[in-house]
């Protein structure tokens, strides 16, 4: 099983997600810049957290023009897993890759805790290591979380199924306590918790690893 982690200018969580994937799959994912414009044949494409371009403009609206947004774009169509976390999944958003946006926080101030997210579906190759309805914890680092999109587009998200996780207590502002999305394809999955950082007793817990257990089983 092959994977990389996509780098950027400002990014600060590439080591925690390599570092997560090594110790779950026993493989050290290739880490891939930004301005390549081709990817090497993986099994999952992981774009970390961080600050991309200083969120300037939007966070994350410069990192999705940059060349190796458009090799993602290539390789999700044909159906490798893509997975977004935090700046991750607010260049996605900006990339057109999910729909939807990621603006400041309710409160206009950084949050950095621990949260309960509540598992909405099983049926990805993301999720489906969970029971469904499952409460699971995971930390947050963020100031521009809050998940906003169109009336349409939120009632296609739910009748679709594609909620992965909600806020337990929405500490954002998130429309719907949403704090992750599926792609109409199931294969991208774009959440702004970092469940990198709960995978081994060590970090305070394992909830995460059951996501990354999955998705990496699907493609053994």
């Amino acid at each position: 099983m092959k994977s990389a982690v996509v780098v950027f200018p400002g990014s600060n969580r590439e080591r925690d997600m390599v570092a997560a994937i090594e110790k779950i799959t026993g493989h050290r994912p290739v880490t891939v810049w930004h301005g390549d414009h081709d990817l090497p044949k993986v099994d999952l494409i992981v774009i970390p957290g961080g600050f991309s371009y200083g969120d300037y403009l939007r966070s994350g609206a410069i990192a999705a023009r940059e060349p190796i947004m458009g090799a993602i774009a290539r390789e999700a169509e044909r159906g490798v897993a893509v997975l977004g976390v935090c700046n991750g999944f607010q260049i996605l958003c900006e990339a057109g890759l999910l729909p939807g946006v990621l603006m400041r926080n309710a409160g206009l101030k950084f949050i950095c805790k621990e949260v309960e997210l509540r598992v909405e579906t099983t049926a990805s190759q993301f999720t489906k290591g969970y029971a469904k309805g499952a409460v699971i914890r995971s930390p947050v680092a963020h100031g521009d979380g809050n998940y906003r999109t169109d009336d349409e587009t939120l009632a296609r998200l739910k009748g679709e199924d594609r909620v992965a996780f909600r806020y337990v207590a929405n500490p954002n502002g998130s429309v719907d306590d949403i704090a992750g999305i599926l792609s109409e394809k199931r294969n991208i999955l774009g959440m702004m918790p970092h469940p990198e950082n709960l995978i081994e007793p060590l970090n305070g817990g394992t909830d995460g690893r059951p996501l990354f257990e999955a998705a990496l089983s699907a493609v053994a």
